[in-house]
């Protein structure tokens, strides 16, 4: 029982030491001059203490989406547009896909698409250069923006190809709470 009595005093001796040392922990037991100052800050310098913050952190990659419209683009022989019979070409989006690094307040965004050119009834090119764009935006406001031609060579006897086009490292401020959207779609405007 002595021994029993020995291990219960030193058992609650050290709980006693540990308490003590997790009172900063949860905010107690600190400078009590540094709550003061702190408890006492102007809107000047909590504005100030704002803007020198670092950023929150990304939770998640933001979404890559296809544009309405962009998913895929078609070419058509003699100007004859929406026959099928006249179809030349056309090329669609299969796959889209991203992935994100998260680092010093910024988003580092690579992102890639999978796709197909195929031959119509009077296709007969054997290469073709695919106009694709890139874009992200932050609450509806472009932030990145770049097209880029693929070059897609279909070798007889086949009648389509695949191609892929990813792009790296493009890098965005992340200010936190914000809504921003990838977005991927063919742009054969000039």
């Amino acid at each position: 029982m002595a021994r029993f009595g020995r291990l219960a005093g030193i058992g609650a001796f050290a709980l006693t030491i540990s308490a003590c040392s997790m009172g900063n922990m949860f905010g107690g037991g600190g400078s009590s001059s540094a709550q003061l100052q702190n408890a006492s800050a102007s809107q000047a310098e909590i504005a100030q203490a704002s803007s020198n913050a670092l950023p929150a952190i990304a939770t998640e990659c933001p979404p890559i989406k296809v544009r309405v419209g962009g998913e895929a683009i078609f070419k058509y022989a003699s100007g004859k547009v929406g026959n099928p019979k006249d179809l030349s070409y056309q090329a669609v989006i299969e796959k889209q896909s991203r992935n994100c690094v998260v680092s010093n307040g910024k988003i580092t965004i690579k992102m890639g698409v999978v796709g197909r050119l195929l031959l119509g009834p009077v296709g007969n090119v054997s290469s073709v250069d695919v106009p694709l764009r890139f874009a992200i935006e932050r609450d509806g406001v472009p932030l990145f923006s770049e097209k880029y031609e693929i070059p897609v060579t279909i070798t007889p006897p086949n009648q389509s190809e695949e191609f892929v086009k990813v792009v790296e490292n493009v890098e965005i401020p992340y200010l936190g709470g914000e809504q921003i959207t990838i977005w991927v779609g063919f742009d054969p405007r000039a």
